[in-house]
């Protein structure tokens, strides 16, 4: 069986990438396609030496360092991948991978890491933070949007298996799609992690300083709490405001490398976690390490992190609102709890696995498409 594996573009080795190279691992004769391909020599190892096929945006000007500000250009970009040979098609979407075009005869196979975001639920979201609100440009955006939007229904309709990364994002396939989605969680290198020793007394919080991901709130709750300690890793957008923010029990490491956040993940007494995620790996990463969770109660983190059931197999609570009283609750609440079983937390972590990922995916694929 001829087997094409469809992806929305390669630029980093990241989230996304991680569940291609799965897929690849998997199915190691399939080829691979990309709107564009731009990753960098020293993130390319897990494409196994293939030249993935790419669109007409591949030699569009600039299209290197700009190649997101193509988006209305890309569901074309994806229609005129030529896939009329393969019998199955997996697609790794969350923008516009699932619109290549298929026939009766194919089996089109979606893992849906979102819908499209910035056009659905978050659009409102996103125009606030890009500052899009008003204005000509704004409307210019929404009316984009709204193409977007008409596009991904439409092309809903070539997939004949939708996959969910969570069941919150199944829940958003069935909302924007009117499809039912079967639950895969994304592969987590669980291996890569180990249980530390012993738990030292500091908090870590660890991520893209991006807004909805909400690390100056985090900061502003610690500020309130100057007998907590917080480190806290990543770069991005929101650093200086979170340098704004940061008293003395703060600490800012910016990008650290991945042996450097292991090592702390693995001496944190704690990891906070303020963002919705359609997942959320970190804070998986976090308890392979045997570290409890303090996250925000919504999203993917409700399918990750035990905090209901026998509460000797908790791995960390939860708060129920996006803002420094309940972070500061939650933290004390930790703090008065009877403590959490770093092997509990490891358990929990391994549920995540590459291998776990592979076995899953290929018994949908075959119940999908037989042989």
């Amino acid at each position: 069986m001829k087997i094409a594996i469809v992806h929305e573009w390669l630029a980093t080795y990241a989230g996304s990438e991680k569940v291609v190279e799965q897929l690849l691992t998997l199915y190691p004769e399939a080829d691979l396609f990309a709107v564009a391909d731009f990753l960098p020599d020293n993130q390319r190892a897990f494409l196994g030496g293939r030249t993935p096929v790419t669109s007409f945006i591949q030699k569009l000007p600039r299209a290197r360092k700009w190649f997101r500000h193509y988006l209305p250009l890309m569901p074309l970009a994806m229609e005129q991948l030529d896939l009329s040979a393969y019998e199955l098609i997996i697609s790794s979407s969350h923008a516009v991978a699932k619109g290549v075009l298929t026939g009766p005869n194919q089996t089109h196979i979606c893992y849906c890491h979102s819908p499209i975001r910035y056009a659905w639920d978050l659009q409102h979201q996103y125009l606030q933070e890009s500052g899009l609100t008003s204005g000509l440009k704004a409307w210019i955006v929404r009316a984009l949007l709204h193409y977007m939007r008409l596009w991904d229904v439409r092309t809903a309709n070539g997939v004949d298996h939708f996959i969910a990364n969570s069941a919150f994002i199944a829940k958003r396939i069935r909302k924007v799609y009117g499809r039912e989605a079967a639950v895969l969680h994304p592969p987590v290198d669980v291996s890569g992690f180990a249980l530390g020793g012993d738990k030292e007394d500091f908090y870590l919080a660890a991520s893209r300083m991006v807004p909805y991901k909400k690390m100056p709130l985090i900061v502003e709750a610690f500020a309130r709490m100057p007998g907590r300690r917080l480190v806290m890793i990543g770069d991005g957008p929101e650093f200086e405001k979170c340098r704004a923010l940061a008293t003395p029990n703060v600490s800012l490491l910016g990008y650290q490398s991945f042996e450097v956040l292991r090592d702390h993940m693995q001496r944190a007494r704690g990891f906070v976690f303020a963002a919705e995620e359609d997942f959320g790996i970190t804070p998986v990463e976090a308890q392979a390490c045997g570290t409890p969770v303090i996250a925000f109660g919504r999203g993917g983190a409700l399918e990750t992190v035990i905090a209901t059931g026998d509460p000797a197999e908790h791995t960390g609570l939860f708060f129920a609102r996006q803002d420094v009283d309940a972070i500061c609750a939650a933290v004390e609440a930790f703090e008065a709890g009877a403590g959490f079983d770093p092997l509990a937390c490891r358990r929990n972590a391994e549920r995540f696995g590459h291998a776990q990922f592979r076995q899953r995916f290929q018994q949908l694929a075959e119940t999908y498409a037989p042989a």
